[in-house]
């Protein structure tokens, strides 16, 4: 597979830097992992830290900053008995994160959006609410496959058949 990076991605059309935003939820996580694609500002000199301040999702943007990361997003196959997914690269994380996305056994909420480096609480796109299905990698890079709930997972029917919803049924 191939991959594009995700790092300083120009819009088409214009001098703007697209940003994505992660942000990883799940109920062993004291606070939500929040990751950037663009080094927006400098955070800290010590550790040297980098990230994009944003209020999306409810962060606030002085104490929840989305920490800065090398991204690239594997091109998806033809695969057709497999689920859509897409595979998302992080290169470079921090020794805990890695170990902590390996760790969790239940599936992990992501959350993406998409934003411009110099108006970061405004959002262009947004894809809430998809399952980490697994993360694999080592200490140089990790591979976070996420893919929509399964659809094997809803209730079929989705209504009750009962006598006020379905009158026909019942005659």
């Amino acid at each position: 597979m191939s991959r594009v990076a995700l790092n300083a991605r120009m819009a088409p059309n214009t001098d703007k830097v697209e940003v994505a935003l992660l942000m990883i939820e799940h109920e062993a996580l004291a606070t939500p992992v929040r990751l950037s694609t663009d080094p927006t500002e400098r955070l800290s000199t010590d550790p040297l830290m980098y990230g994009t301040r944003s209020s999306w999702m409810g962060a606030d943007p002085l104490s929840e900053p989305f920490l800065f990361v090398l991204a690239s997003a594997e091109i998806p196959g033809d695969q057709e008995d497999a689920p859509a997914a897409a595979t998302l690269v992080l290169e470079n994380v921090d020794n805990d994160i890695a170990a902590l996305l390996r760790s969790v056994t239940s599936r992990a909420t992501v959350h993406m959006a998409v934003v411009f480096s110099d108006s970061p609480d405004l959002i262009e796109a947004e894809f809430r609410d998809m399952r980490l299905i697994a993360a694999e990698g080592d200490a140089s890079e990790i591979s976070l496959s996420i893919s929509r709930e399964p659809i094997e997972d809803e209730s079929c029917p989705s209504d009750r058949m009962t006598r006020d919803r379905f009158p026909g049924l019942f005659l």
